[in-house]
């Protein structure tokens, strides 16, 4: 593939190799990991002329989105990238945001929040190309789900296992809602790194027999799990704007969540569930025991609301329409090979 680009486009293709080494400098991954990104992008610019593709779409702010700016650069269709999750917060000055934003048509980000960390890497005359376009259920997703009944006591909590999604707090804040005589059933369910370090944790508080790991779970089993719980808690430490929110909403749950990135965007203190500080124990475990003690009424008020807002923003026909008007917009005929 490098080849084939280097006898139809010899320059594009050293303006490309040499972008690719400017986006090593400053990296947190070494140099050859950007030249192996610089030959994926020639493979792909030859499939893209090959299906005379109009535009490229990346997922991810990382490196698909370099992939991306250097078919672009290697002459290729414009392209575009959808921002997800905490790594634009997390890695900004070492993925070169200002450049792929700059290079690329338009940007989505999935919530407000994470549009804002957008703008805070890049110029103001940037600001219009990045645009809310969130994530979406299908039509009809979690419609079947049934109210928790009142004794239903059990929390559900999504995700791997791993630092930033906070299962050693959420462990912590259980021991706390077991102390004061709470019933509590909790689910992690997940796996990962931290797998062996939440499990000695639980031990440590007497939990086994409150606390179960799942292991992994597929979309129909994080579904069923989710029904079967009143409602889900999240003790991220780093977060975007989890899709499993927009999941338990769906399904008429209330969320225990902390006040974090584009969560509160969903999650309304008193009408869709409960809001925290983030990584405050003690918070969480009020949090926790103030969802625990809601009754019947309360839980079915608060599910029916957070079912109303999730799909008021979260319809997917609604936000691929946005995403394929800009798409359209942006779409070039393609060049020749």
């Amino acid at each position: 593939a490098i080849v084939r680009n280097a006898i139809s486009r010899p320059l594009k293709l050293l303006s490309a190799l040499g972008l690719a080494l400017r986006a090593a400098k400053g990296s947190e991954r070494p140099w050859h990991i950007h030249v192996v990104y610089f030959a994926e992008a020639c493979l792909i610019r030859l499939w893209l002329a090959e299906s005379k593709a109009q535009h490229l779409h990346a997922h991810f702010a990382t490196n698909p989105a370099e992939v991306a700016m250097l078919v672009g650069k290697l002459g290729g269709p414009p392209y575009s990238f959808t921002a997800h999750g905490s790594d634009i917060m997390d890695r900004p000055a070492q993925m070169g945001l200002p450049e792929k934003v700059g290079r690329a048509a338009f940007v989505a980000a999935v919530c407000w929040y994470g549009r804002s960390q957008l703008m805070r890497w890049i110029s103001q005359p940037l600001w219009s190309k990045v645009h809310m376009i969130g994530c979406g259920l299908e039509p009809g997703y979690g419609d079947r789900a049934q109210l928790p009944n009142e004794g239903n006591h059990r929390l559900l909590c999504v995700g791997r296992l791993s630092k930033e999604k906070g299962q050693l707090l959420l462990v912590e804040a259980a021991a706390v809602v077991a102390a004061a005589g709470q019933p509590m059933d909790l689910v992690l369910a997940g796996d990962g790194p931290m797998r062996a370090e939440i499990e000695a944790l639980i031990a440590h508080h007497g939990l086994a027999g409150r606390i179960r790991i799942t292991g992994w779970l597929d979309a129909e089993g994080i579904q069923h799990e989710i029904q079967q719980a009143r409602a889900l808690v999240v003790p991220s430490l780093s977060e975007g704007l989890p899709v499993v929110i927009m999941e338990a909403m769906a399904s008429r749950r209330p969320v225990v969540a902390p006040c974090l990135a584009g969560i509160p965007e969903l999650v309304i203190p008193g009408e869709t569930g409960w809001l925290y500080p983030t990584g405050h124990v003690t918070a969480l475990a009020e949090a926790m025991q103030a969802c625990l003690a809601a009754d019947a009424a309360q839980l079915q008020r608060m599910g029916a609301a957070a079912h109303r807002r999730v799909w008021a923003d979260h319809d997917v026909d609604v936000e691929a329409g946005k995403l394929a008007h800009l798409l359209l917009e942006s779409a070039r005929p393609p060049a020749a090979h």
